[in-house]
């Protein structure tokens, strides 16, 4: 599985990209991290291949975006979050 975070995973619990790898953390995971550096709001001619590969994926430029290995994108924090609880690692 792979996690895309703007700049690193820590921080405060209160920032998206932290919350989203703290709970794959918690659930027994570690996902490969990817940084998309760079701002969401840019357009798509000025950003970033890594926010590029993220818009592909989901239709956005926001990250934390949780690809699973089948290749499902998760692309909201409570999302990813909630699906760290309900999947623990085994």
């Amino acid at each position: 599985m792979r996690l895309y975070i703007c700049w690193g995973t820590g921080g405060s619990d209160h920032h998206d990209c932290h919350k989203a790898h703290q709970a794959l953390v918690d659930a027994g995971h570690a996902p490969e991290i990817i940084k998309a550096r760079g701002q969401e709001h840019l357009p798509k001619f000025l950003q970033r291949k890594v926010r590029r590969e993220v818009h592909a994926l989901t239709g956005s430029f926001f990250v934390p975006v949780l690809v699973l290995d089948d290749g499902t994108a998760i692309n909201t924090p409570d999302e990813i979050v909630a699906w760290a609880k309900a999947n623990p690692a085994r």
